[in-house]
């Protein structure tokens, strides 16, 4: 079965249900509300969720993380969308990441992340960091892939020169920039 459309395949079967779930979860009131939540950082801090804001316009702006990748920093920036954010409620993260289809490193988070306001799908280019929501996943891009649905583009590496190092990496820790 070929990568795209086992990737259709399973984010078909996996919309209908994430719309039902969607659906009954939801109330009448304004979408942009959602309620606030506390998760716990991987260090045991409370940390407030990045739905906790009242609106869209409250997002934070782009942030700024770094990756080791085996070892070597690589910075990155996160783009500004709800699921950027909930990622960036993970972090630190340290990872073991595996190949998939001599493109892309991807690893299983450890919770689903908001994709709320984010197209269906991306069609990801190399450097960039996706969140596969079929199979709640971190996926770190050194090719280009075709547009799948169920992928939503978190950030992208700031220099492409970085990209290379993606291709033999096998462990991944992932910090915000202080």
């Amino acid at each position: 079965m070929t990568y795209a459309l086992r990737r259709a395949l399973t984010a078909t079967a996996t919309t209908g249900i994430v719309i039902l779930a969607a659906a009954a979860c939801s109330d009448d009131s304004t979408a942009e509300q959602a309620p606030a939540t506390t998760s716990v950082s991987p260090a045991g801090q409370p940390r407030a969720s990045a739905s906790a804001s009242a609106s869209g316009s409250d997002r934070s702006s782009a942030m700024d993380i770094r990756l080791t990748i085996d070892g070597r920093p690589v910075d990155a920036t996160l783009n500004d969308s709800p699921p950027a954010s909930d990622f960036a409620e993970l972090l630190p993260l340290t990872l073991e990441v595996e190949d998939f289809h001599q493109a892309e490193k991807i690893v299983d988070l450890p919770r689903r992340l908001s994709t709320s306001g984010v197209p269906e799908g991306a069609a990801p280019k190399a450097g960039d960091l996706g969140y596969y929501a079929p199979w709640d996943q971190l996926v770190l891009y050194y090719r280009d892939v075709p547009y799948a649905d169920g992928i939503v583009i978190l950030g992208h590496l700031a220099n492409n020169r970085d990209i290379g190092r993606l291709t033999t990496a096998s462990k991944v820790t992932i910090d915000t920039v202080r």
